[in-house]
């Protein structure tokens, strides 16, 4: 299989691995912007990781703590991922509502001036 206890991974194919980024260039670009740090420093793309190591990865807005358990050099599944890590973060944050977006039949044309006073009012109460 992919995993070798006893041995170390570089930490941007880790986190791509066990698909903490899309991409192992997303990866890489977090180590290299100082977004990733490894018991608490900063570290580059080629860091080696090992069992038991926490780490940060900030991304998207949001930050997440992982705790190696187990060590992946090729990318794997997703339910097969939640096995080599231990996730300790926090809660995403709740997603915001969006006001629906006034549409309009198709072919009913421009609106006339009262409708468009209409709409312009619906817009100001959702702010």
């Amino acid at each position: 299989m992919a995993s070798d206890e006893g041995t170390t991974t570089r930490i941007d194919s880790w986190i791509w691995s066990v698909r903490l980024t899309k991409t192992r260039s997303q990866a890489t670009a977090a180590c290299r912007a100082g977004h990733v740090r490894v018991n608490g420093d900063r570290v580059k793309p080629a860091h080696a990781v090992r069992s038991g190591d926490e780490v940060r990865l900030r991304i998207a807005g949001r930050e997440r703590i992982v705790v190696v358990s187990k060590l992946v050099r090729k990318r794997v599944g997703a339910p097969v991922a939640a096995e080599y890590f231990i996730d300790n973060s926090p809660p995403p944050p709740p997603r915001e509502e969006v006001p629906a977006v006034a549409t309009r039949d198709r072919g009913a044309g421009r609106p006339t001036k009262r409708e468009r006073r209409e709409i312009e009012q619906l817009m100001l109460r959702g702010q």
